[in-house]
């Protein structure tokens, strides 16, 4: 970052902004609950000052090299097909994100969160609480090994299902860059009819996609998806933004 603080005055950078036609729109009437916290006015971009383009510090030694196998916990094996998540953290130019906070989480293998308010009578894996977390590296790399998750019905239109995804939250070079999304897993048969999905502009959809990667499976093991995650500029991945709220 480079700035002045003459007087007043804070010289800071600016950020390209992403095509407006990739955007994704916060009410979506399909998504039904947008109609509910989806803004009336138009928002106001307001500038930079300090506290927005200031990093977060994140030390090291909160995050252990164990957070980012949500397949072993409570001292047993998860249920279900393993997989590896990796790709990395980008900012705008393709410059990785280096030593940045990434978090997921997810629904267990039956397509259930461990969570108060999810009822629905699928079976709850005791060794298996969806929650993972790690740093990038020098490379703005990441990496989880995890369960691939079920989909599961949520009641936004008749016989609606959520198709297989997973959470991501992370942090860019500053506070304002957080970044809260989802990622799905290609040639879902649940695509058409996901309201949250088909909210993301067409041509923007196919970066919330991973890919499947031959490459990085692990054999007799793990299958590898990969995922890159763009925060800023006209390959931006599509992200929830604050006046989205929490989404299924």
């Amino acid at each position: 970052m480079t700035g002045t603080t003459s007087g007043s005055h804070l010289d800071l950078p600016r950020y390209a902004r992403t095509d407006p036609a990739l955007r994704t729109p916060v009410g979506f009437p399909e998504y039904r609950s947008t109609g509910l916290r989806a803004p009336l006015r138009t928002p106001v971009d307001l500038p930079h000052r300090l506290t927005e383009v200031t990093g977060p510090l994140l030390g090291a030694d909160r995050v252990r090299p164990e957070d980012a196998d949500l397949t072993r916990r409570a001292g047993g094996e998860a249920v279900g097909q393993r997989i590896v998540v990796h790709g990395r953290v980008l900012d705008s130019g393709g410059r990785p994100v280096q030593h940045t906070l990434v978090e997921i989480w997810q629904a267990n293998a039956a397509g259930r969160y461990r969570h108060v308010v999810d009822n629905w009578p699928a079976p709850l894996d005791p060794h298996f609480d969806g929650l993972g977390r790690v740093m990038t590296d020098d490379q703005g790399r990441y990496e989880f090994t995890t369960i691939r998750p079920g989909a599961y019905p949520w009641r936004n239109h008749d016989n609606a299902w959520r198709p297989a995804h997973i959470h991501f939250s992370l942090f860019g070079r500053a506070f304002t860059q957080r970044l809260v999304t989802q990622m799905y897993f290609p040639d879902d048969p649940l695509f058409f009819q996901d309201p949250i999905l088909n909210a993301i502009p067409e041509a923007a959809r196919p970066l919330a996609i991973c890919r499947y990667d031959y490459e990085r499976t692990v054999p007799e093991w793990a299958l590898a998806f990969r995922w890159d995650i763009v925060l800023r500029g006209p390959e931006q991945t599509p992200f929830e933004t604050e006046d989205d709220g929490d989404v299924a």
